[in-house]
């Protein structure tokens, strides 16, 4: 499996040899889809919140007795069939929604979707962004160059500031390459690396 590798001109100067380890196998749907719906519910924050019949402000005395007045049986004002009751089976702000996988398995999810993306020949692959990567104009007329559409950067922390310019660039992101994550990648569709970057996600990946 080979990628394009570009200079800091946008002219490709090579290829690189993506380890089939990470770009290379049968992609795995039912993990990917699982590892997608656990970093949405492990994203989720809840605030809708209702309160009980056990914490409506009211008295608990019966309205009226049970019988002889001619209406349906009442219980207290706090009673759920009551305007101003307490509320049944509603949204709770203490509920846990946040889903486990283990390593492995979100391994193997993250690298069929590399997998995917190198499968489709959305992967390339640049020398570095110092020179040019700092200013907006001449970051996008470098991904025009490379023929980029919608990037997911993937960089190191010392890259951070060399890829400033493509911050204020429609339908792109940018991230740490130890942090790439399904949402990412299924909503982007090229995935740019830089050699350092790729050199440092078989690095962590690898532990």
């Amino acid at each position: 499996m080979k990628a394009p590798l570009y200079d800091n001109l946008g002219k490709q100067s090579g290829t690189v040899d993506l380890e089939v380890s990470y770009f290379g196998i049968t992609p795995n749907a039912s993990l990917m889809h699982r590892l997608l719906v656990l970093q949405q519910a492990n994203a989720r924050i809840n605030i809708a919140h209702t309160k009980h019949r056990g914490e409506v402000a009211g008295s608990t005395r019966k309205m009226f007795k049970q019988k002889g007045t001619g209406n349906a049986r009442m219980g207290d004002r706090r009673s759920p069939m009551r305007r101003g009751g307490g509320v049944v089976f509603g949204p709770r702000n203490d509920r846990n929604y946040s889903l486990c996988m283990n390593k492995q398995e979100r391994r193997l999810a993250l690298v069929s979707l590399l997998s995917t993306k190198a499968s489709a020949e959305q992967i390339k692959v640049v020398a570095g962004f110092a020179g040019f990567g700092e200013k907006t104009k001449s970051m996008t007329e470098y991904l025009t160059t490379i023929t980029a559409r919608k990037p997911l950067f993937a960089i190191t922390r010392e890259e951070k500031t060399a890829v400033n310019g493509a911050m204020n660039i429609p339908e792109s992101r940018i991230v740490n390459v130890e942090y790439l994550n399904p949402h990412d990648l299924l909503k982007y569709s090229d995935l740019i690396f830089t050699e350092a970057s790729l050199k440092h996600m078989y690095a962590h990946f690898s532990k």
